[in-house]
Protein backbone atom coordinates (compact mmCIF):
# COMPACT_ATOMS: atom_id res chain seq x y z
CA UNK A 1 0.00 0.00 0.00
CA UNK A 2 1.07 3.52 -0.92
CA UNK A 3 0.77 5.86 1.40
CA UNK A 4 -0.04 8.45 -1.47
CA UNK A 5 -3.04 6.13 -2.19
CA UNK A 6 -4.12 4.41 0.91
CA UNK A 7 -6.98 1.98 0.73
CA UNK A 8 -9.83 1.50 3.32
CA UNK A 9 -11.54 -1.72 3.40
CA UNK A 10 -15.08 -0.94 4.45
CA UNK A 11 -17.20 -3.28 6.19
CA UNK A 12 -18.82 -4.08 2.58
CA UNK A 13 -15.72 -5.08 1.24
CA UNK A 14 -15.17 -7.64 4.32
CA UNK A 15 -18.55 -9.03 3.78
CA UNK A 16 -18.50 -9.77 0.42
CA UNK A 17 -14.52 -11.17 0.72
CA UNK A 18 -16.13 -13.44 3.14
CA UNK A 19 -18.93 -13.98 1.48
CA UNK A 20 -16.79 -15.69 -1.66
CA UNK A 21 -15.10 -17.48 0.83
CA UNK A 22 -18.05 -19.45 1.95
CA UNK A 23 -19.03 -19.74 -1.02
CA UNK A 24 -16.32 -21.04 -2.49
CA UNK A 25 -16.08 -23.61 0.33
CA UNK A 26 -19.49 -24.50 -0.24
CA UNK A 27 -18.55 -25.38 -4.42
CA UNK A 28 -15.56 -27.22 -3.07
CA UNK A 29 -17.67 -29.61 -0.47
CA UNK A 30 -20.73 -30.10 -3.00
CA UNK A 31 -17.77 -31.09 -5.49
CA UNK A 32 -16.16 -33.40 -2.82
CA UNK A 33 -19.80 -35.28 -2.11
CA UNK A 34 -19.93 -35.32 -5.90
CA UNK A 35 -16.41 -37.31 -6.45
CA UNK A 36 -17.43 -39.62 -3.34
CA UNK A 37 -20.70 -40.41 -4.77
CA UNK A 38 -19.27 -41.58 -8.06
CA UNK A 39 -16.21 -43.32 -6.68
CA UNK A 40 -18.81 -45.14 -4.25
CA UNK A 41 -20.88 -45.90 -7.03
CA UNK A 42 -21.96 -49.32 -7.94
CA UNK A 43 -19.86 -50.48 -5.26
CA UNK A 44 -22.49 -50.87 -2.42
CA UNK A 45 -23.34 -54.60 -3.58
CA UNK A 46 -20.50 -56.57 -2.32
CA UNK A 47 -20.15 -53.88 0.68
CA UNK A 48 -21.04 -54.01 4.19
CA UNK A 49 -24.13 -51.96 5.37
CA UNK A 50 -22.29 -50.58 7.92
CA UNK A 51 -19.88 -48.82 5.25
CA UNK A 52 -23.01 -47.67 2.92
CA UNK A 53 -24.47 -46.45 5.94
CA UNK A 54 -21.01 -44.70 6.51
CA UNK A 55 -20.97 -43.26 2.91
CA UNK A 56 -24.03 -41.62 3.44
CA UNK A 57 -24.47 -40.22 6.91
CA UNK A 58 -20.87 -38.79 5.29
CA UNK A 59 -22.37 -37.41 2.12
CA UNK A 60 -25.30 -36.15 4.38
CA UNK A 61 -23.18 -34.28 6.45
CA UNK A 62 -21.11 -32.42 3.98
CA UNK A 63 -24.14 -31.41 2.08
CA UNK A 64 -25.38 -30.19 5.06
CA UNK A 65 -22.27 -28.40 6.01
CA UNK A 66 -22.52 -27.04 2.46
CA UNK A 67 -25.89 -25.68 2.85
CA UNK A 68 -25.15 -23.80 6.30
CA UNK A 69 -22.20 -21.75 4.97
CA UNK A 70 -25.04 -19.33 3.19
CA UNK A 71 -27.58 -19.73 5.51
Amino acid sequence: MSDKHPIEITDEMRQAMDTAQRQGLQKDLRTLAANIRAATEGRYAGAEPEWQAGVEWTLLWIENTASQLTE
